[in-house]
């Protein structure tokens, strides 16, 4: 039988058959983002397995995080890479995809593009008018994630929107900037508003709003991959060692196998195998 190695998991990825183990619950929680395409993995493979049921959560990174530590769910998720402060011998953390985080404004919004620099100086608020970046005299009005949230983290560490207060690291995003709990709030804000500023993950890009270029590169899964597109962050499945049901482990490999990793592209992430 073929195997895979992940960390120090290994899993059986030649049993890809009907579930073994029917009517086991696989329970998965965390990041909001990559419950989008989680949500589409567990679809996919519940059709090819009957009687198997992926229960999926998106509760934030870092809810992820702790849950995967205390085994509240089998596989928690991140999509953003682990704190220090969270990291364990025990946690282990699989990377089933790479997503790039897009900046997005209002449609009508005569705004193509952005250097990296700008959209910190907005994000900071030492930028808070469309004219000092070449469009209209309005005010900017910027939108952002809760903390909790690991696309927020992504993009406050590639952005370097981090400041020191006493010692401690803390966001250097402006008070006055607006919170969207999820792709999907920030999402609905921007598009109603037609001077809002925001970020969601690639894969939720949708005709509702534009994305800008950053630094003269579109997102999109070949800039990612190419590296000229450089907002971007892991997807990240985690466990405790010895953790996962074997159901679990079953699943994990299929979505690190050829047919999950072709979802997952299909679906404008970038696979990792």
């Amino acid at each position: 039988m073929k195997k895979t190695v992940i960390g120090a998991l290994t899993l059986a990825s030649a049993m890809f058959t009907p579930a073994v183990l029917a009517e086991e619950t696989v329970s998965i929680s965390g990041s909001t983002s990559v419950t989008e395409i989680m949500e589409v993995l567990a679809e996919n493979y519940q059709t090819m397995h009957k009687g198997v049921f992926i229960e999926v959560q998106g509760t934030g990174s870092s809810a992820g995080v702790k849950a995967a530590k205390n085994g509240t769910s089998e596989f928690g998720m991140a999509s953003r890479d682990l704190k220090n402060s969270e990291k364990e011998d025990t946690l282990k953390a699989v990377a089933i995809a790479r997503d790039g985080i897009a900046v997005v404004v209002n449609n009508g919004n005569p705004i193509q593009d952005l250097t990296i620099e700008q959209i910190a100086a907005i994000y900071k608020g030492d930028i808070n008018n469309w004219s000092q970046v070449g469009g209209e005299d309005k005010p900017i009005v910027v939108v952002t994630r809760d903390t909790a949230s690991g696309t927020r983290g992504a993009f406050e560490d590639i952005m370097g929107l981090k400041k020191k207060v006493k010692g401690v690291k803390v966001s250097a995003i402006t008070q006055r900037a607006q919170v969207g709990n999820g792709n999907g709030v920030v999402k609905t804000i921007v598009a109603n508003n037609p001077f809002a500023i925001g970020y969601i993950s690639l894969g939720s890009i949708d005709k509702s709003l534009k994305a800008l270029s950053v630094d003269g590169h579109m997102p999109s899964s070949q800039a990612v991959q190419a590296g000229d597109y450089q907002i971007a962050r892991p997807f990240l499945v985690l466990y405790r060692d010895g953790k996962p049901s074997e159901q679990a482990q079953q699943f994990l490999a299929w979505v690190l196998s050829k047919e999950g990793q072709a979802i997952i592209s299909q679906k404008g992430y970038i696979a990792v195998q």
